[in-house]
């Protein structure tokens, strides 16, 4: 038996044209080395695959068999190494992302759409979590790259910082006396405040800075989206704590404004999540040197 794969692929050509001479020109090959391979492999086997005819050469009936067996090799081979050229050229393939919905549609939705209008053949699969349920999601193989807050502090993962952001607390036209008002944390916790869920990444960090000044931050109101937080606020149900630039448009059209504190809010960053040591596929490694 043989393990080398250019013997049966010189044996597939040989039967396919049925020409000795044709097989070489195919494989790049001199005749003498097809004919080489071709009485090695029939070594190997212990039996004759081929016979001489006035057209070239013809399968014997054991060559017919093995024959039958290496056309599907042959087929599936070029299959994949069509479908590897495809990915390479990002002609097909995937690009699962991770992220929380306010950085998909605040932040990604512009490089997401350049990408898909440049590589249409990618299809594109966006996974919605917190930041410790993107970083299992990462872990366990599920998406390609994590777009999350950062810091992020774990040996198996690493990731690239793209932009800053600056959080803020805000408020509807019912709150309107606070306006133009600089409070104080002890004053901004006598009125109702809604906060994101328990497990975001920006829930936790105004958390523990208030308890860093020795406030307990106590949310009257919990949601799970960022169009809810600024939904909230509009209404009057309470006052938000939002991504400055998610709630651009309604700071500058007036539905909203921005609570003035008398401390100051630290700026976060966004990052690119990966898999440290791991090899990205090629429409990921595209996507992350797009992003800024």
């Amino acid at each position: 038996m043989t393990n080398n794969y250019e013997l049966y692929k010189v044996f597939y050509w040989a039967a396919k044209t049925g020409s000795l001479t044709q097989a070489a020109k195919a494989l790049y090959l001199t005749q003498p080395s097809v004919s080489h391979a071709i009485k090695q492999l029939e070594q190997n086997f212990g039996i004759t695959l081929f016979y001489r005819n006035s057209k070239g050469v013809a399968l014997t009936q054991e060559g017919t068999i093995l024959y039958s067996y290496i056309e599907q090799s042959q087929v599936l081979i070029t299959m994949a190494e069509e479908k590897m050229a495809a990915l390479k050229n990002l002609d097909n393939g995937e690009l699962r992302i991770g992220g929380s919905d306010s950085l998909f549609k605040h932040y990604l939705l512009p490089y997401l759409e350049d990408f898909h209008k440049n590589y249409p053949g990618i299809k594109l699969h966006l996974n919605h979590g917190t930041t410790p349920e993107v970083m299992t999601l990462l872990k366990d193989g599920t998406i390609d790259l994590g777009v999350v807050r950062l810091p992020i502090v774990d040996s198996q993962l690493e990731a690239r910082e793209t932009i800053q952001l600056q959080d803020c607390f805000v408020a509807g036209a019912q709150y309107a006396i606070l306006k133009d008002t600089v409070l104080s944390v002890e004053v901004l916790l006598q009125y109702p405040v809604v906060l994101f869920s328990r497990n975001s990444r920006a829930r936790m960090a105004i958390t523990e800075l208030f308890q860093s000044y020795g406030y307990t931050l106590k949310p009257e109101i919990e949601v799970g989206s960022v169009d809810l937080l600024i939904e909230f606020a509009r209404r009057g149900l309470g006052i938000s704590y939002v991504t400055r630039e998610f709630v651009a448009k309604e700071l500058e059209e007036g539905s909203l404004f921005e609570i003035q504190l008398d401390i100051k809010l630290p700026p976060t960053h966004v990052g690119i999540m990966t898999m440290r040591n791991m090899p990205l596929t090629q429409a990921a490694s595209k996507f992350i040197k797009q992003v800024k």
